[in-house]
């Protein structure tokens, strides 16, 4: 099994190589691929040294079995048919072919089987706040269909890339320096001590993108006509997406139930204990590989309604840990 990451300077390629030693996964050979600035670095694999190489249009990708992409989605687009010509499944971690009706798009905890039928050798990874937000979902539509979905997002820096939380980690300094002057490149504003309700551009309806992405993903995943009405907001958190969401099911389901599904559901931990100031926080799930969830309770404005909170590592099980899962699923079921 010869294993290809595309990106591997990036925040989610170093977590990928990380996530592959760490779950053992079976590779015979690896080789890592970046932009000319990072080409000729090297990286550690399970004690052995491998050297970045420049990704080109050649035929490099030749036996490669699986190819790890997250380079950015113009990056995918142009070098899609380099990556895939010689049998190569690209799994892409960026927006470029989400939607598109012959790529699908997987959550194994959800659609697993969905990557089985990739006639373009491409299987998308879903956007960070989707993936939480559907594995979480699963266990209640698995009770009853679930009607519509709104959602808000607390999202950490790490969404935005390594540069992006380096960014926030020296606002924070600057602040407690008293610095006149905080400098704001990778977001509209300054992110220490403040949020911002903005990520992504914004769209006709008043939407952004990242927000119309948690609408159209989570129908595709589920195959579903659920509707989702999200707000997504940057704050001052290094690494760990957040979630506030409100479900509505055909059928009235109680918190127990809900509850029930969720400690038996694969891939979610619940913690939920509000006596005991039980509830998940992103400081200490950074690192995790599950979606966990907390503070389940009846909507009080509909009888039919339920909400929970929701944390979990947008770098893991967000972007890398998701791709690995799918590479896995592959291995197992080819």
């Amino acid at each position: 099994m010869k294993i290809a990451i595309v990106g591997v300077s990036g925040a989610v390629g170093q977590e990928l190589l990380k996530i592959l030693d760490q779950r053992n996964f079976p590779l015979t050979d690896l080789v890592l691929f970046g932009s000319k600035r990072s080409a000729g670095n090297t990286y550690n694999f399970k004690g052995k040294k491998y050297t970045v190489k420049e990704l080109q249009h050649n035929d490099d990708f030749k036996g490669v079995d699986i190819a790890l992409v997250s380079a950015g989605g113009s990056t995918s687009i142009e070098f899609a048919n380099t990556i895939t010509k010689h049998g190569a499944i690209m799994i892409d971690n960026s927006s470029a072919f989400r939607m598109e009706d012959d790529v699908p798009l997987v959550v194994p905890e959800v659609n697993a089987k969905d990557a089985l039928n990739a006639p373009r050798n491409i299987i998308a990874n879903p956007n960070c706040t989707t993936i939480q937000m559907v594995v979480s979902l699963k266990p209640i539509e698995n009770l009853s269909h679930i009607k519509r979905v709104h959602v808000s997002t607390y999202q950490s820096a790490s969404g935005a890339g390594a540069s992006a939380m380096k960014e926030l980690l020296q606002q924070i300094k600057d602040v407690a320096l008293e610095k006149n002057e905080i400098q704001a490149e990778k977001f509209a504003y300054q992110l220490a001590l403040n949020l911002i309700p903005h990520i992504d551009s914004f769209t006709e309806n008043g939407y952004t993108k990242e927000e119309m992405k948690m609408f159209n993903e989570t129908r595709k995943i589920m195959h579903s006509d659920i509707k989702v009405s999200a707000s997504c907001v940057r704050v001052p958190v290094m690494r760990a997406h957040s979630e506030n969401i409100w479900v509505e099911t055909e059928d009235e389901l109680s918190v127990a139930q809900i509850r029930q599904a969720f400690e038996n559901f694969n891939g979610i931990i619940v913690e939920d204990n509000p006596a005991d100031k039980k509830y998940p926080m992103p400081l200490f799930l950074s690192g995790k590989n599950e979606v966990f969830v907390g503070r389940i309770r009846k909507d009080l404005t509909n009888p039919k309604g339920i909400t929970f909170w929701s944390v979990s590592d947008q770098i893991r099980k967000g972007a890398a840990l998701n791709a690995i899962q799918i590479a896995e699923y592959l291995l197992k079921n080819k």
